[in-house]
C-alpha cells in the first residue's frame, strides 16, 4: 500500500512538471484594447507588440505570422538575453521581431550580464532603437503627437525619469517603458505619462499554494498612470512556470473613456 501511495505520488510530481514545463514555452498573445480620454484622436489607433523577458527563448515563428501586419511598432521590455545565452539567438530574436515593424528597446538587468558594449553594437547594427533615458516621437497628420519613453536599468541605479522626459514633447500622449514596474514609484501627475509598460518579475512566475514573491502580470489603474507587467516570455534560475502562463502582447491604444 506504501509503494502504491508513494507510486501515486511520484507520477502527480512528473505530471506537475511536464505542466509547469508546457506552461513556461507557451506562446500566447494577449490581445488588449486600452482606452485613454487624452489619446490624441488623429492618430486613430495605435497598436504595440510588447515582449518582455525573453532570455534564452528563441521567439516562435508563431507569435511573428499570427502579430505581423497588427502592430505599428515592437517593444523589447528588457532582458533581451542573459548570461550564457548564444548572441545567434538575440541575432535571430531581433531579426524575427523586425518582420512586425520597427523595433525600440529598454535595458533590463540581465541584458547586463552580458558584453552590454557588443549587445549595444549589435542593436544598432539592426536598426533597434535603444530607449535609455531618452525618447522617441510621433506625430500625426494633424500634428498631434505620441511620445515613446523609455529609461535604464533601475537595478544599477541607471534610471534617468526626467531626462527622458526632457527629451519627451511637453504636449503630447506619454508612453513609458521600464523594465522595472516599480518606476511608478517616481512618476508625478505632472508628468502627464498615461501608460507604463514593464516585465522584471514574471509574474511571480512559479505560485505555490498560490503564494509567490510577486503578484501574476496584469493591467491595472493606478493613481497617476495606467500600468501594464508582463508575466514574460522566457524564464529565469528554472524553466518551469506556475499560475504565470508565458505570455506577450498585443495593445491597441485608442481614445475613449477609461474602463
Amino acid at each position: 500500500m506504501v509503494i502504491f501511495f508513494v507510486s501515486l505520488i511520484i507520477i502527480g510530481v512528473i505530471l506537475l512538471l511536464i505542466y509547469m514545463l508546457k506552461q513556461a514555452f507557451l506562446n500566447i498573445v494577449v490581445e488588449q484594447e486600452i482606452y485613454f480620454p487624452e489619446f490624441p484622436t488623429t492618430f486613430g489607433k495605435v497598436s504595440i507588440f510588447f515582449i518582455s523577458d525573453i532570455h534564452r527563448r528563441t521567439i516562435s515563428e508563431t507569435i511573428i505570422n499570427n502579430v505581423k501586419g497588427k502592430a505599428d511598432i515592437v517593444i523589447i521590455g528588457g532582458d533581451l538575453t542573459e548570461k550564457g545565452v548564444p548572441i545567434s539567438r538575440v541575432k535571430t530574436n531581433l531579426t524575427r521581431l523586425k518582420q512586425i515593424g520597427p523595433v525600440y528597446f529598454v535595458w533590463g538587468n540581465n541584458d547586463y550580464e552580458v558584453d552590454y558594449h557588443e549587445l549595444d553594437a549589435i542593436l544598432l547594427v539592426n536598426g533597434i532603437k535603444v530607449l535609455a533615458n531618452t525618447s522617441v516621437t510621433f506625430e500625426s497628420n494633424e500634428g498631434e503627437k505620441l511620445c515613446l519613453l523609455g529609461v535604464d536599468d533601475m537595478s544599477q541605479k541607471r534610471d534617468r525619469l526626467e531626462l527622458a522626459l526632457f527629451d519627451a514633447e511637453e504636449k503630447s500622449f506619454k508612453i513609458l517603458v521600464s523594465h522595472f514596474p516599480n518606476i511608478t514609484n517616481k512618476i508625478l501627475p505632472d508628468h502627464q505619462i498615461s501608460l507604463v509598460l514593464s516585465g522584471h518579475t514574471h509574474g511571480g512566475q512559479i505560485h505555490l499554494f498560490g503564494y509567490s514573491p510577486y503578484k501574476r502580470g496584469g493591467l491595472k489603474k493606478l493613481q497617476n498612470v495606467t500600468q501594464l507587467i508582463s508575466n514574460g516570455y522566457g524564464t529565469t534560475t528554472v524553466p518551469l512556470r506556475l499560475g504565470a502562463p508565458a505570455e506577450c502582447h498585443l495593445l491597441t491604444l485608442k481614445n475613449g473613456p477609461t474602463e
